[in-house]
């Protein structure tokens, strides 16, 4: 029951922390919206599949490893800022691209297998690209998982964790590419996308800045 009592609590937390507006939160809306609804769920398959990689580091003890080598953590964060700057730049470098959207929200032709592909790993590389959500998971596990941890939850947890995220960002994903998000995104998407890329930059340079170790 105890180990019962542990997932539960990890689920819920997990949940407010995939709920919480941030950069994978921006990634997939513009996905959604600018490219299809094939894409932006593509995107949130990304999403999944990069908390099952912080919750498989997190069951072998993440949270201790950021705080013993301090230099990893300022790495990652280094690494993880330049690339929502790099989004930021290329997102402002876009604004001026005309964009032909279809009734079904897909951009021009089917972009098929290729195009697929590639929103899945723009959001698996989006939600690894913040090392302050693996401290995260790694602070929720450390506190809430037993001291003994049972093998159905090492297997359960990842699942878990990816069916909360990607669950999460599909809702967000067809929510924004239906009709009424996609048109008033086509009428203004020079602002749009000069506010996402902004925020996103904003947040890369925060996130470099932001101390050299994990609090």
């Amino acid at each position: 029951m105890e180990a019962v009592g542990a997932v539960a609590a990890i689920a819920a937390a997990l949940i407010v922390g995939a709920i919480s507006p941030g950069p994978s939160f921006i990634m997939v809306v513009r996905t959604a919206v600018a490219l299809s609804r094939s894409d932006g769920l593509a995107a949130a398959i990304g999403m999944g599949i990069g908390s099952v990689v912080f919750a498989v580091l997190a069951l072998f003890g993440l949270q201790i490893l950021l705080d013993q080598v301090a230099w990893l953590y300022l790495t990652l964060k280094i690494v993880g800022g330049l690339y929502l700057i790099y989004l930021g730049v290329g997102l402002w470098r876009g604004v001026a691209r005309e964009l032909t959207v279809t009734t079904s929200g897909a951009e021009g032709p089917s972009q098929g297998c290729n195009g697929f592909a590639r929103s899945v790993a723009a959001g698996l590389l989006t939600q690894l690209s913040n090392p302050k959500t693996a401290l995260t998971f790694g602070s929720i596990f450390a506190a809430l998982l037993p001291h003994e941890v049972p093998l159905w939850v090492a297997f359960a947890i990842p699942a878990i964790a990816f069916a909360i995220d990607a669950g999460w960002y599909v809702i967000v994903a067809v929510a924004f590419s239906s009709a009424t998000p996609r048109a008033a995104y086509l009428r203004a998407k020079r602002w749009i996308d000069r506010a996402a890329g902004s925020i996103m930059a904003a947040l890369g340079l925060r996130l470099i800045a932001d101390g050299p170790r994990p609090v």
